[in-house]
């Protein structure tokens, strides 16, 4: 192994998964060199460590004494590279732009991917068009007979797993509909900018990019939708996959009016969505509930508890409390209004 190589940045992923997508796009854009490992933990790579979480994308970072250890979950890993690389950073400087950056990558990583979990295995056209390319991706000699017996059962217990995001005969239409407004939504700030926080890339950019990797390309019935609802939208994802030519400004980003006009409608919606989900789980959390019930835009949603999804709503609120008193009114003027306001309280 050559110098270079040793250099590369490693981490294994896989292309059906939205978070794969969103650290490869960021490491292209931060022009950070790489080495992916295509593959998963039921056959992870040799002479590696296995992560206490089997998660994808999965990175292998070296400390000071040349030990290699493997760390999942791409959010924290984005706020370790902005450490450890310089430049071409996708947190805003300003501290009231990176608490809304925050807020949307977080919207993005978790309310979004319900839709693209619900979208890949509720509808059986869907269905049969994940099971395959989640098997080749993996394993792309296996022979077709064998490929589809493994897609058959994979995409049987996908689906028998649905409830656990959230998806069901009932919140269908919430799930759908959320995710139609955001495409909206998305149009007009990428009209406005080119990105959600401006004329340069963000952090929240790169999640929101994950999940539509999916949703907008692979997933036939919400690609459809996608591309009748924005082509901008559609046109964007390509943009986004290799941002490694533009060149940054700090003026890129949003000042404060604009970001108070421009991010007002996004941030309705995660506060009509997303909060609600938030909360309810967390509260399901405390009390040591399995499951919980709750309304998300006058409809019933039903799902098991997610003790991670808790601490994203202590991480935003965390965030929002270390705010200094200046910067926190003028973040609650930008979500004033807009549900998302209580996460200062």
């Amino acid at each position: 192994m050559n110098v270079a190589d040793e250099n590369r940045l490693k981490l294994m992923g896989a292309p059906g998964s939205p978070y794969t997508r969103k650290m490869l796009a960021l490491l292209r854009y931060r022009r950070i060199p790489y080495a992916i490992l295509w593959g998963g933990h039921q056959n992870p790579p040799p002479g590696l460590p296995q992560p206490k979480v089997k998660l994808l994308p999965t990175f292998y970072f070296s400390d000071a004494n040349g030990e290699v250890e493997a760390v999942v979950d791409s959010t924290p890993i984005t706020r370790r590279l902005e450490r450890e690389y310089a430049g071409r950073c996708v947190i805003p400087e300003t501290p009231a732009l990176s608490f809304l950056n925050e807020l949307i990558e977080d919207y993005a990583d978790e309310w979004l991917t319900k839709a693209m979990f619900h979208y890949r295995w509720y509808f059986e056209a869907d269905r049969d068009n994940a099971g395959p390319l989640l098997v080749y991706w993996s394993l792309p000699t296996l022979a077709a007979p064998d490929a589809q017996k493994m897609a058959d059962m994979f995409s049987k217990r996908q689906t028998e797993r649905l409830y656990v995001v959230g998806s069901n005969d009932v919140t269908a239409s919430t799930i759908e509909s959320s995710y139609l407004r955001f495409i909206d939504l998305l149009d007009k700030l990428l009209q406005r900018a080119g990105y959600v926080l401006g004329a340069r890339p963000s952090s929240a950019d790169f999640a929101i990019f994950g999940q539509l990797t999916q949703l907008a390309i692979v997933e036939p019935t919400s690609a459809a939708l996608t591309r009748a609802r924005s082509a901008r939208v559609r046109a964007w994802l390509d943009r986004m996959e290799d941002l490694s030519g533009v060149e940054p400004a700090n003026g890129d980003w949003f000042t404060y009016e604009q970001a108070t006009e421009s991010l007002k409608p996004l941030l309705t919606e995660i506060g009509r969505v997303y909060l609600p989900f938030l909360k309810a789980n967390a509260a399901a959390v405390v009390a040591g509930k399995p499951d919980f019930e709750t309304e998300i835009d006058g409809q019933v949603w039903k799902q098991p508890t997610f003790p991670y999804q808790a601490k994203c709503l202590q991480y935003l609120r965390d965030a929002a409390s270390a705010l200094p008193d200046g910067v926190r009114t003028e973040v609650r003027q930008v979500l004033s209004g807009t549900g998302c306001e209580e996460l200062l309280n």
